[in-house]
């Protein structure tokens, strides 16, 4: 099972993001505070769990966390501004809508920004190591599906029901025939990765 905190007396968010390797659509982030007894046997990294079990996490993070918060940041301010970037603002933005303010924060990955005076900690693979972080990535993940999926309602041939936006074939293949939208990563340098396609 994950570790339920990082230290025991200070007030802990998890943080992590959704999306960033995607050729469309915004980077989601979560943060979240959970209570220092959680226990969840199914919780862990968003990405090796089942669909099905993400939303019985979701369900469970939502209801029993003290506080949680998801932030997003569009494909346009990426393209401003570089993936990493947008990443580590979502995170922020996230943190920002907490109602409790943390006295620390554990970021998945290895970077980070100093952000409201607030001590944090970067934590490689963190979302599998820690209960707060692997929550964070279940609502990141989670939340970043739903709103492709409504994207995928406007542009159909993209098959973002299933790849939500992420460079698959088909989804080259799909920018190759039709074009891109509103909604792609103009600073992702579409035309190389269709090299890939042919």
């Amino acid at each position: 099972m994950l570790k339920q905190y990082y230290t025991r007396d200070l007030i802990e968010a998890g943080c992590d993001e959704a999306g960033r390797g995607c050729l469309a659509g915004p980077v989601f982030a979560a943060a979240v505070i959970l209570p220092k007894d959680y226990e969840n046997e199914l919780l862990d990294d968003s990405k090796k769990i089942s669909l099905k079990n993400r939303l019985l996490l979701r369900e469970n993070i939502l209801k029993n966390s003290i506080v949680w918060a998801v932030a997003m940041v569009d494909n346009e301010e990426i393209d401003e501004i570089n993936i990493l970037n947008a990443s580590i603002l979502a995170m922020q933005k996230a943190v920002l809508k907490l109602n409790t303010t943390p006295q620390l924060l554990l970021i998945d990955g290895n970077r980070f920004k100093p952000f409201r005076n607030i001590p944090f900690e970067t934590i490689v693979k963190g979302d599998g190591k820690y209960m707060s972080i692997a929550a964070a990535s279940i609502l990141a993940k989670t939340f970043r599906d739903d709103y492709m999926l409504e994207l995928h309602l406007k542009h159909p041939q993209y098959d973002w029901d299933r790849n939500k936006g992420y460079p698959t074939k088909e989804h080259k293949a799909a920018i190759a025939q039709f074009g891109i939208t509103p909604y792609h990563r103009k600073s992702f340098r579409l035309n190389e990765q269709l090299k890939l396609v042919f």
